[in-house]
């Protein structure tokens, strides 16, 4: 585990300005302060997806104040579970993490309609994960 008794995950994928950060935000919400949550991205955007805004939204989940992050090394290092989403083979690998590679379509360019089943299939798998995380 990391620095705290909580778990820690770091979801990464290209631009960090869709799937992760809509994943974050569903782990922060349903996690509650139980799990340390962080997302980057190889090549950071210069700001969320508006569609994935607007899908969140939707959800009662606000992601407006939300800014891309580069990814770096100790991001990684610090975090017990690392999930990639296409972000290829920029994810830098450390020994004893645990790493998942969610195979997602990118919303990159896409409106809120096409940008909902992959909200709601990262959802699925968030409270999946958060299962697995915080038994019972």
């Amino acid at each position: 585990m990391s620095d705290t008794a909580l778990p820690s995950v770091l979801f990464v994928c290209v631009h960090n300005a869709g799937r992760s950060q809509m994943a974050a935000a569903f782990l922060t919400h349903l996690a509650s302060d139980r799990v340390q949550v962080r997302s980057a991205g190889s090549t950071p955007a210069d700001a969320v997806n508006p569609s994935v805004v607007a899908a969140m939204a939707e959800v009662g989940i606000d992601v407006s104040a939300e800014v891309p992050k580069v990814l770096t090394v100790e991001a990684v290092q610090a975090s017990d579970v690392v999930i990639t989403m296409g972000c290829g083979d920029t994810c830098p690998v450390f020994p004893g993490k645990r790493y998942l590679d969610w195979q997602l379509t990118d919303p990159a360019g896409q409106g809120v309609e096409a940008v909902r089943p992959i909200r709601d299939e990262i959802e699925r798998r968030i409270r999946h994960l958060l299962h697995e995380l915080l038994p019972g």
